[in-house]
């Protein structure tokens, strides 16, 4: 696919649906940022556009809850191989990927090599909490790793 930013996430299947806001890296400590808005998902401006073939997976991250209630990611734990995911972009073009895994990882633990290893075809991943929360330090033990990968004929992509 062409370079473009990315713009939405939809995943009909679970009723997901947002605008994305850009995401860098935090500045001390070069963690991924998360979006300062539980409704909304964040894609890292940093790194790959959704479709780009050939490196990295491109990143979508959202909050799974708040204290306020269910968050922009809170069903993503119910997704299943095989669903579908949209990333509308910025040229009005949307990359259509199909989930090929889903993991728990501690977050002590998250497999960053490997989460963000290079790949042919497109990839896409999404991040958002879940396990136990942890009150001392006010966020979840864990994280769930969706890895999705680019279907190039719904995409309209040559193949």
């Amino acid at each position: 696919m062409s370079r473009s930013t990315a713009a939405s996430v939809a995943i009909p299947a679970l009723d997901i649906q947002s605008p994305l806001v850009r995401l860098g890296l935090e500045t001390d400590t070069g963690a991924l940022e998360v979006p300062t808005d539980y409704a909304l998902a964040g894609w890292y401006a940093d790194g790959p556009y959704p479709g780009q073939a050939n490196g990295p997976p491109a990143v979508i991250v959202g909050h799974v809850d708040s204290l306020t209630g269910p968050a922009v990611f809170f069903r993503l734990r119910e997704i299943q191989p095989d669903t579908e995911i949209h990333v509308t972009r910025a040229d009005g073009s949307t990359a259509v990927f199909r989930v090929v895994d889903a993991q728990q990882y501690p977050k002590a633990a998250l497999p960053d090599a490997e989460v963000y290893a290079r790949r042919q075809p497109a990839e896409l991943v999404l991040i958002t909490c879940t396990g136990q929360f942890d009150d001392r330090t006010g966020s979840y033990l864990d994280n769930f790793v969706v890895t999705a990968r680019l279907d190039p004929e719904a995409s309209g992509v040559p193949t």
